[in-house]
């Protein structure tokens, strides 16, 4: 079972991440991905603050899947438990 598309957070500055979640039938899943991961998706040296959201729609179909592939994996991480995406996890994919 793959996750559905859920809601965009936005980008949190001080933790450099975009926020987002994915749905797992009713249940809300949060996700984050680093700034640095979308910069290396896209072979860039480094998106300005203000362009992280739209970067983020760019990527957004990447993204979730890998957010999927770790969800069926189990790979958790926080509290509460969500999905967290780095460079490396793109670079398996």
């Amino acid at each position: 079972m793959t996750l559905a598309r859920g809601k965009i957070g936005g980008y949190e500055f001080n933790r450099m991440v975009v926020l987002f979640s994915m749905m797992d039938g009713a249940r809300e899943i949060p996700c984050a991905v680093s700034a640095s991961a979308m910069d290396e998706i896209e072979n860039v040296p480094r998106t300005a603050p203000d362009q992280r959201e739209q970067q983020f729609l760019r990527l957004r179909d990447r993204i979730e899947q890998c957010a999927s592939r770790k969800f069926l994996a189990g790979e958790f991480e926080g509290k509460p438990a969500g999905i967290i995406l780095r460079g490396i996890d793109f670079r398996r994919s």
